[in-house]
């Protein structure tokens, strides 16, 4: 047996606001209602969020549809960039984002660094594969924090792979106890199903 974890990208949400609040866009609010659709057959245990609106309200009609409250959990929040509560600019998140994948000790003051988010994320994750070893787990996520979770199983997804993303986004992670045996796009493959009016699989 293994234990599945999806990690479920939040969908578009508002360009400006405090990070905590920012809900979804009405694009994002139809993509989340897709990922509903997209994770539905796939036998989920339980529904775990960063604490952020926006991931919450991606991920929560999968755990109304499976009967359960969405498990919010504070460690599993974005990268917190800066002492700001509102989103940085794209301009300013970029260098950030790539300095950080080449010193992860770097942060902005009052911020924190890439070896403290990804510290504190990977020992929520290894409790839910403890926890929930052998289940199905969705996890509601952001861009950066996911990247770094993925990246203490597997180095290689790095800078790179989190500029390959969307928002949503979906990863099937496949784990042995503590060990990342496999990781394959969910989304992509869904999206162009469901655009297309063919069946989900």
């Amino acid at each position: 047996m293994s234990t599945i974890v999806y990690m479920v990208r939040h969908g578009d949400s508002p360009k400006e606001g405090n990070e905590r609040t920012r809900g979804l866009t009405e694009k994002g609010n139809e993509d989340a209602r897709r990922v509903t659709e997209l994770l539905r057959d796939k036998k989920i245990d339980v529904v775990a969020s960063s604490p952020y609106l926006r991931s919450i309200l991606t991920v929560e009609k999968m755990a109304l549809q499976i009967g359960k409250e969405v498990e919010v959990i504070e460690d599993l929040r974005e990268r917190v960039f800066s002492c700001s509560d509102n989103r940085l600019e794209d301009k300013e998140l970029g260098p950030l984002l790539e300095k950080s994948f080449v010193d992860f000790n770097f942060s902005l003051e009052g911020g924190e660094s890439h070896a403290a988010c990804q510290k504190r994320a990977v020992q929520i994750l290894k409790e839910l594969l403890h926890t929930y070893k052998d289940k199905k787990i969705v996890i509601g996520t952001h861009g950066a924090v996911m990247t770094l979770m993925m990246n203490y199983f597997d180095p290689s997804y790095g800078l790179e792979f989190l500029y390959s993303t969307t928002k949503p986004d979906i990863y099937r992670l496949e784990f042995n106890d503590e060990e990342l045996v496999s990781v394959e796009r969910v989304w992509d493959q869904g999206r162009i199903l469901l655009d297309s009016g063919g069946l989900m699989i």
